[in-house]
């Protein structure tokens, strides 16, 4: 949802609250929707000693705040920055369990409502001395709603503990932090290497790397390198060896920089978790697109390096120990999300060690991860098992394309999460362009073919390819909510304007239509203007969306746009046809009031 600028008046505020009264009856003299404060389980702490904190969170009746993740199509995840003295480490502990609450336009989404606690695991430096005092700082950004609006909150709080030769409790914050204890235990909370074995936990580490190996997102990739060791597999040994001795590296490299980027952000006070780098559009974007290749290249619409067969042995060479490298490189990357059973139990006690130890572990999970690939490079016997080259390699190299692609279906989906709807749509839209891209360059862009036809196939390569980069690029838009009936009374109550699309995704026109909400100069008077933007989406049967499409507007069918203005009686129609100018011919009615 958008961030308020900081121009609202408080007379707006006043009035919002004031209609929200109205409908619940409320006193809006009790007190402000959420109090923040930091509270401590020990009121003096000792050096090198690890102690919890918590946020609490005091929701006033009918409001909510969202908890680490926000499902559905609204909300904004609760976020809680630590600014701590140097030398301090700050490690997650698990939140409490959300809820069924109610949200804005009538909905319902999972949140706190009444008093949560936020905790986490501090551990100061050994070097603190006793007798002094320490200053703890936290941030919470978020959001806190109620059924008719929501608001964004960032508030910073402050704690001050004095630092004594031993620990002392709290009593006043002891059956808070006893609820949380429960909670750990509900959510299976693993033991911290201080009260487990290391060895058992290396050891599920290793196992869980070879896990990984038959899980869905990876398995495509050890398909291709299989196919490269059978492929090779009768050739010199030594080739075969540093084969997989560089896939090895790739794994590990790969492996032990997302570690060592997730602990250096963990450390800066930032609550991330492993497969982090997934989180973002751009990242899952690109995994998305290498899939898409290799699966249409694998499936035999085009080869790679076609082009330039015969420039040399040595040069060959180069580029498989290259493609070794990024095999392995990549098979991390895609194993983030497919987190083994027994990996589940190992990450967390990898993430609580130190750096060192942390990077060991990680280690121990590149090492299983590669060992089926090393193993077999490394032992003549089971490669003196390995079928002969054939022509049956080419049948088996197209059929593991298709766990290639479901794969980067996959993805896609994953992706469709994190960006708007229109960019979904634009997402499969331009993947479906890239292929036709691949598919010119297989077809012409071949030596056999004159010189001429593979000039002119690779400039259409090139236009087709940027096409499809151009609509397939995610894009995120937060400028729609959900709309509702009660929604728009008590934003019309508010005094505030809004405009509501009446839309479909199998609606073409809704769907060129809204190419024109991208406009730049639109936008920025949608914001000037505070008009409150709501989607009604008619995708699937909705018999309130009918009734008010029937009988509010005569119609039967989407599109329908429609700018409500504070104190007129009916919304005022757009065209079915939209451009720029007319919408915003349309905002420029709220110029002349009632």
């Amino acid at each position: 949802m958008k961030l308020r600028v900081a121009s609202i008046s408080c007379l707006a505020l006043v009035l919002s609250l004031a209609a929200f009264a109205q409908d619940f009856s409320l006193d809006i003299a009790k007190p402000k929707p959420l109090t923040v404060q930091i509270v401590s389980e020990q009121s003096v702490i000792a050096p090198g000693k690890p102690f919890r904190v918590a946020l609490r969170l005091e929701h006033a009746e009918h409001w909510h705040t969202y908890g680490k993740k926000v499902t559905g199509d609204s909300g904004k995840p609760t976020v809680i920055l630590w600014t701590l003295p140097d030398g301090w480490k700050a490690e997650d502990q698990p939140w409490p369990s959300t809820k069924e609450v109610k949200s804005t336009g009538g909905t319902t989404t999972q949140g706190y409502d009444g008093v949560v606690y936020l905790p986490v695991l501090l551990t100061p430096p050994a070097g603190l001395a006793a007798g002094s005092t320490v200053k703890l700082d936290a941030k919470l950004d978020g959001l806190v709603c109620n059924i008719g609006t929501c608001l964004r909150v960032e508030q910073q709080v402050t704690l001050e503990l004095k630092v004594g030769a031993a620990p002392v409790a709290d009593a006043k914050n002891a059956d808070a932090f006893k609820a949380l204890d429960e909670t750990l235990k509900k959510n299976g909370n693993v033991e911290t290497p201080r009260n487990g074995s290391i060895a058992y936990y290396l050891l599920l580490a290793f196992l869980g790397g070879m896990i990984l190996n038959i899980m869905p997102c990876v398995f495509p990739v050890l398909a291709i390198k299989l196919t490269s060791v059978i492929s090779q597999a009768h050739d010199d040994r030594r080739k075969l060896m540093l084969h997989g001795v560089t896939y090895t590296l790739g794994v590990l490299v790969s492996l032990l920089i997302l570690a060592s980027v997730l602990l250096a952000l963990r450390a800066a006070g930032n609550s991330l978790g492993w497969g982090f780098q997934l989180q973002s559009p751009w990242f899952t974007y690109a995994v998305v697109l290498v899939m898409v290749v290799f699966g249409l290249n694998m499936a035999g619409l085009f080869e790679i390096g076609t082009s330039v067969i015969g420039a040399g042995g040595e040069l060959t060479a180069k580029s498989g120990l290259m493609g070794s490298f990024f095999s392995g490189l990549f098979a991390t990357v895609v194993a983030t999300p497919c987190t083994a059973p027994l990996l589940a139990n190992a990450l967390p006690v990898a993430l609580a060690l130190p750096a060192a130890g942390a990077l060991g572990f990680f280690t121990v999970i590149g090492l299983g991860l590669a060992a089926p690939y090393l193993l077999l490079t490394l032992n003549p016997a089971l490669l003196k098992k390995l079928p002969r080259p054939g022509a049956w390699m080419e049948s088996f190299k197209q059929a593991m394309s298709f766990p290639m692609l479901a794969a980067a279906a996959y993805f896609a989906w994953a992706l469709m999460g994190l960006i708007s709807e229109e960019s979904q749509r634009d997402l499969l839209i331009g993947l479906v362009v890239i292929a036709m891209a691949l598919w010119i360059y297989g077809r012409w862009c071949v030596i056999s073919k004159p010189a001429l036809v593979r000039r002119w196939s690779f400039i259409a390569t090139a236009v087709v390819l940027m096409l499809g980069l151009w609509l397939s690029f995610p894009r995120y838009d937060d400028l729609w909510k959900k709309w509702s009936p009660d929604l728009v009374k008590i934003l019309l109550n508010e005094k505030k304007p809004v405009y509501v699309d009446f839309t479909a995704r199998w609606c073409g026109t809704c769907q060129f239509n809204h190419h024109v909400y991208s406009n730049k100069s639109l936008r920025d008077e949608i914001k000037k203007r505070g008009i409150v933007m709501l989607k009604a989406d008619w995708t699937a049967y909705d018999p309130v969306i009918t009734k008010t499409l029937q009988d509010e507007f005569q119609e039967q069918a989407v599109p329908v746009n429609v700018l409500y203005i504070p104190g007129r009686e009916k919304g005022l129609v757009l065209p079915k046809l939209l451009t720029v100018d007319n919408v915003k011919a349309a905002f420029a009615e709220l110029d002349k009031g009632k």
